[in-house]
């Protein structure tokens, strides 16, 4: 049995999973985790937190262990596969949650804007997507991310995604149904996955919504300027699988 879960928690289908990918987050990991149950625990309806060690060579691993006996309903898995869009892959599939949504081990749209997004999944939409660029967005990143994440946005739009205008903002729901269909089909592990994944939610006829979030940046983000080329790189192979059908 996986640590933190009882017998009778396996009978029970939560309503929302949260994933966590971690990759060598030992230090920022624990706050968001107190974070993510405190906003979780007010809740009215079942739910997993479920972190997902990317490899990591720091303690992340046993830090993440140790809030198993602390948080309920919190559970840690593994995967090998290095990259973030994998370990998400693999948190999303290992979830059993009704609406499963991932976020950054650094907090930086907190969970609370996720719970009350929930709504919208009731008006027909299969993914609900948090967004720094539409109105009663709040966005603290400096002027020159948010000029790169501007242009590659444009980028997206034209290839992929018209009308969406922040496909990178760490804060994505799936419906149950949308992350069982869409998941299994990725082939991109690394940063450009989030592109793929909505891309593919369009591709198979889900509705998306973008909602308003506040983000906090992290002065000590991993995210380098080399991540915005490669991105920008699996954005084409994207659309040339789309176009081959690949998927």
């Amino acid at each position: 049995m996986i640590a933190g879960y009882s017998a009778s928690y396996y009978m029970k289908k939560p309503y929302l999973s949260v994933i966590i990918p971690a990759y060598n987050e030992a230090k920022r990991l624990p706050l968001t985790l107190i974070d993510v149950n405190k906003h979780l625990s007010k809740a009215d309806f079942d739910y997993e937190i479920i972190v997902v060690d990317n490899n990591s060579k720091d303690a992340t691993r046993e830090v993440a262990e140790r809030f198993t006996h602390l948080l309920k309903n919190t559970k840690v898995i593994e995967c090998t596969i290095q990259g973030k869009g994998a370990a998400v892959r693999a948190g999303m599939l290992a979830a059993k949650g009704e609406h499963r949504m991932f976020m950054d081990a650094d907090n930086s749209v907190s969970v609370d804007r996720g719970i009350s997004a929930l709504k919208y999944f009731k008006e027909g939409y299969g993914v609900v997507i948090g967004s720094r660029d539409v109105g009663g967005a709040k966005n603290d990143q400096p002027w020159y991310r948010q000029i790169a994440g501007n242009i590659g946005n444009l980028i997206i739009q034209i290839l992929l995604l018209p009308g969406l205008w922040d496909t990178q903002c760490p804060m994505k729901i799936f419906s149950a149904e949308a992350a069982e269909k869409v998941f299994p089909k990725m082939k991109i592990d690394k940063w450009g996955f989030d592109v793929e994944v909505l891309a593919l939610a369009k591709k198979f006829g889900y509705k998306i919504k973008e909602v308003p979030a506040i983000f906090i940046n992290d002065p000590n983000s991993k995210v380098k300027a080399s991540a915005y080329i490669k991105t920008f790189l699996e954005v084409f192979k994207i659309r040339l699988w789309l176009w081959f059908g690949k998927y």
